[in-house]
């Protein structure tokens, strides 16, 4: 049996790039495990195990109010992303009108806008309407994204024309066709930019931070809780921050089927 010392060495450079990126998570989780007194321990792991920290975050902040604000906020944000991209980009990939490119490189140019240029616009507009401090107003301006609609363009310019034009010879209408047709054939590249947008939205700070003045309403907000002019107190925020990892870390589990699928897809002609 010979051993190909060219794959051990890729694996255990892959297996050291892992642990690497997992390691700051394990971190978290193994300092929100600690008791209160062994929040600063170096010990690589917790023992004994305490949940007090949890305890604590949830009579200084509302836990469960927190990650339900959050999660409707992504999941609207995201939702909507995907939608007017998935809409978009089949525009943009099965049909031809004039201007056509035009349209497509100055509707993906906003993709290099920095936001900073277009925070105040948005701030001002929201002020004039009447959602500052509401959570509306931190979605209302994230309804779409430039990039979701590239990535889905690239995904749609590839699809099989034949396909179409059959669907179109049996008398479908481009409603029917994109339903029926072209969204069952990309389910794992939707799921991977669903993903994408998801993550994007939850992690989210600075802008609902200029939004919610007044109010800590998403969890990312909420961490400041535990930041005062006295100090930091480590210990229940390292268990609200275990407890934003989750949501993100379920989804992928569910997805990863498509997500992979994705990927491998992406590589085949």
């Amino acid at each position: 049996m010979t051993i190909d010392f060219g794959r051990l060495r890729g694996h255990l450079m892959l297996g050291t790039a892992a642990l690497v990126c997992v390691f700051p998570i394990y971190w978290l989780f193994a300092t929100s495990l600690r008791r209160p007194g062994d929040v600063y321990s170096l010990a690589p792991v917790p023992w004994p195990l305490s949940l007090a920290n949890y305890s604590d975050a949830s009579e200084k902040v509302d836990l469960l109010g927190l990650l339900g604000n959050t999660f409707a906020v992504a999941l609207a944000s995201s939702t909507a992303q995907l939608l007017i991209a998935l809409l978009a980009s089949y525009a943009f990939a099965m049909y031809t009108f004039r201007f056509q490119k035009v349209l497509y490189l100055a509707f993906v140019g906003t993709w290099l806008v920095p936001f900073q240029v277009t925070m105040l616009p948005n701030y001002v507009l929201l002020y004039q309407l009447g959602l500052i401090n509401t959570l509306a107003g931190v979605v209302m301006p994230t309804l779409c994204s430039a990039l979701a609609v590239l990535l889905l363009r690239q995904h749609m310019a590839g699809f099989p024309k034949e396909l179409i034009s059959a669907a179109r010879l049996d008398g479908r209408s481009s409603w029917s066709i994109l339903w029926t047709v072209v969204v069952p054939n990309l389910r794992p590249a939707l799921a991977a930019l669903s993903i994408l947008l998801f993550i994007n939205s939850w992690n989210e700070y600075f802008w609902p931070a200029v939004v919610l003045q007044r109010s800590n309403a998403v969890l990312q907000l909420g961490l400041r809780s535990f930041m005062g002019t006295e100090g930091t107190d480590w210990g229940p925020m390292m268990a609200v921050a275990g407890m934003a990892c989750l949501p993100v870390f379920l989804l992928y589990v569910v997805l990863q089927r498509h997500i992979v699928d994705a990927f491998v897809r992406s590589g085949l002609k």
